[in-house]
């Protein structure tokens, strides 16, 4: 109410100004005729006429009335230069503040509300150089300054920034204004004020900011590389350390521009995904899902039988699921695409220079133009008193020792309760081992929403595992060589014997090792980047794992474009690196997949938003697969098809979800995946039947009665 009745006093007063005539007043042939009027005034009452000029002067300001440029002439042709000089200055710089309050006060919360996540970036761009983007603006005053107001009114930047930038970047345009009123008589148009060469003058002292910035970059930059000697010329145009997604796609980029780059990798080509995650893990969910078939074959039309199988030749599966894409990241494509590829352990000697130990014992010294860190992660392994003593696995290390089982391990208690301890647990206990998931927090797969969470736990459980969540691990040990690990829950130990203990809590960036200390590359928990994944150092860039925000194959290879290109070309154009549309699957049976706002995360960024929920036990191609459980759940803004975020569960989920991450990337709303045509009978109908959901409780009620009668009046 209070919005409503200041919007319609702002509302009546601007009506009545242009009703009642009051902007002839504000115009340069008015200000012309009454100038001596004017003067015979501030002879009479000098303190009350320029007490009454400055008031009319902050209200047509903060009015965003025409005539604040008439207004400014006139305090040169009354006041004089010095004293209009100090009206308008502080006049214009209050005026404005008050637009800039009233636009915030009556439209901020709404426009945020509805157009958060699109204003997102620019808000970040905003807290950040907020200052230094109005500072730039003001200083060309070819720029509709009451326009200006009411923007940035809409933005985070705070009110006693926005005013005292204003004070002086509107300072130089306030001289020339008021100056040229002291010449008043020679002023024929208000367009005559700002001649060709003045508007470039303003045009350059617009820029001189943007060169200041750019300045700046480059007195930091010299400052980070004092201490260092850079080399004539560089035996490299990028060297990358470390061969995993983010690496390999930096160094394919850079091949493909035929820059000379090298590639180092110190163990194997492919990294963590290829060798000891992504894949080795698919491959065991695979032959798991299969013997829960065979278990379950009677719905099927099929006889249950229980799979009879050797341990050692589901790993060598594995295995060989491996080597069969090795060849994709081997050493010998990557030389083939025009890059040299180094095995051995690289260590920053200095901003530019790479040492490189290689495996056949010499060591080769390279430079470089630009850096690219891409070491990845490494399993986080809990510091529990014993856990040396029980010889644990991680989610690395589990593949080779596996490998030697000629059987099944009986008895697995897996630590974590994120993504991979729960692909693990599902999948070791799908094959027959007895499986208990450790989790100290309320809930598992505790990233997603609570429903999300529920749903994965009551698979879990029903295929045989044991989840433990509350429960805090204490610490290990072996009593008459049976391992053993102790947890707390409500105040309360108990123990849980195991064979094999698989630590899966977690992945840390690896800082250490490769010379981040000795040149004080700064890091926390990752390697610190800016938003072109530049280090301290400029020409040293980060991607992957090592970089964070997301530990995602995919968004390692997203990132490696950004590292190499910026790399590459950055003295011509740098790229901020864009993660507006990142989605993830959790691999259990059924999949888990999300890409952009969950429901507790629009709630907690205070987004407004409507749910759209499809079963996917209705979908014909489920129920002829007897697969049909599961869901897809939409975010849409109330009203509005536009896709805020999407969660799939059921089989098949990260295929489904591609469909919505192309929709979120190029902002097609659900109205437009409604009316594409989807082959039948596929599981991706499931995103079309949400679509038709979302329809159905959005149609228009009032237009749908009058069809109605409409179509009755047709009969009659």
């Amino acid at each position: 109410m209070k919005r409503l009745i200041l919007l319609c006093a702002i509302f009546t007063t601007v009506i009545a100004f242009f009703a009642l005539d009051l902007h002839q007043w504000l115009t340069l042939e008015a200000l012309k005729g009454g100038l001596g009027q004017f003067n015979q005034w501030l002879e009479q009452s000098p303190v009350i006429v320029g007490a009454a000029f400055f008031v009319i002067y902050v209200a047509v300001t903060a009015l965003s009335l025409p005539g604040a440029a008439v207004m400014t002439l006139a305090a040169g042709a009354i006041f004089g230069l010095a004293w209009g000089l100090l009206l308008v200055s502080f006049a214009s710089s209050i005026g404005a503040t008050l637009a800039f309050l009233v636009s915030r006060y009556l439209l901020h919360d709404t426009v945020q509300q509805r157009f958060g996540d699109r204003l997102k970036a620019i808000n970040e761009g905003i807290k950040k150089e907020g200052a230094f983007y109005l500072f730039t603006l003001r200083l060309v005053p070819i720029f509709p300054f009451f326009l200006i107001n009411l923007v940035m009114g809409l933005t985070p930047i705070k009110a006693w920034t926005f005013y005292w930038v204003s004070q002086v970047g509107m300072f130089a345009g306030t001289i020339v204004y008021v100056n040229a009123g002291t010449q008043l008589a020679q002023i024929d148009s208000l367009s005559g004020i700002l001649s060709p060469d003045l508007i470039l003058s303003f045009a350059l002292l617009g820029i001189f900011p943007l060169l200041a910035k750019k300045l700046i970059s480059i007195i930091k930059a010299r400052r980070v590389y004092k201490n260092w000697k850079k080399p004539k010329s560089f035996d490299r145009n990028l060297i990358v350390i470390g061969a995993g997604a983010g690496g390999l796609v930096s160094a394919y980029i850079a091949a493909a521009v035929k820059a000379k780059v090298t590639l180092i990798e110190a163990n194997k080509m492919g990294g963590d995904c290829l060798n000891y995650g992504c894949v080795p893990s698919k491959a065991l969910i695979k032959t798991a899902k299969v013997a829960k078939q065979m278990r379950h074959a009677s719905q099927y039309g099929l006889n249950d039988q229980e799979p009879q199988f050797s341990f050692k030749k589901v790993m060598e599966r594995i295995h060989n699921v491996i080597k069969s894409i090795e060849p994709h990241d081997s050493v010998e494509r990557y030389e083939g695409l025009g890059v040299e590829v180094l095995q051995g352990y690289g260590r920053l000697i200095d901003p530019w220079t790479v040492e490189v130990k290689l495996h056949d014992g010499s060591v080769q010294t390279l430079t470089s133009r630009s850096i690219v860190i891409a070491a990845g992660a490494e399993p986080f392994v809990p510091p529990l008193d014993g856990i040396d003593d029980v010889n644990y696995v991680t989610s690395d290390t589990l593949w080779d020792r596996f490998a030697e089982y000629d059987e099944l391990p009986k008895r697995i208690v897996v630590l974590g309760g994120g993504p991979i301890g729960s692909e693990l647990s599902q999948a070791f206990a799908r094959l027959g081992s007895d499986v208990s998931q450790v989790e100290m927090g309320e809930r598992i797969i505790a990233k997603e929403d609570l429903d999300v969470s529920e749903y994965a736990k009551e698979k879990l459980e029903s295929d045989g595992v044991t989840v433990l969540i509350k429960h805090k691990a204490i610490h290990c040990g072996i009593e008459h060589g049976d391992k053993y690990i102790v947890l707390e829950h409500d105040g309360e130990e108990k123990r849980v014997y195991f064979d094999e203990l698989i630590c899966a809590v977690g992945r840390t960036a690896r800082l250490k090792g490769y010379g981040l200390e000795e040149l004080g590359i700064e890091t926390d928990r990752t390697v610190i980047t800016n938003e072109y994944l530049q280090t301290l150092y400029p020409n040293i860039y980060a991607a992957g794992d090592v970089a964070g925000p997301y530990q995602f194959t995919h968004t390692a290879s997203h990132q490696a474009w950004y590292a190499a290109v910026n790399g590459l070309f950055g003295q011509l154009k740098k790229f901020k690196v864009d993660y507006r549309v990142i989605p993830w699957v959790t691999y259990l049976d059924p999949e888990i997949a999300r890409v952009g706002l969950s429901e507790s995360e629009a709630i907690e960024q205070g987004i407004d938003f409507e749910v759209t929920r499809y079963g996917i036990d209705d979908l014909d191609r489920a129920l002829a697969e007897s697969e049909a459980t599961g869901f897809v759940k939409v975010l849409t803004p109330p009203g509005k098809d536009k896709i805020l975020g999407v969660t799939i569960v059921g089989s098949h989920a990260g295929e489904l979800l591609t469909e919505f991450v192309l929709a979120m990337k190029y902002g097609i709303g659900l109205n437009k995946i409604l009316g594409t045509i989807h082959a039948y009978p596929v599981w991706s109908e499931a995103n079309k039947f949400a679509a038709g959901q979302w329809k159905q409780s959005n149609k228009p009620e009032k237009v749908l009665k009058w069809v109605e009668k409409y179509h009755n009046w047709m009969r009659s």
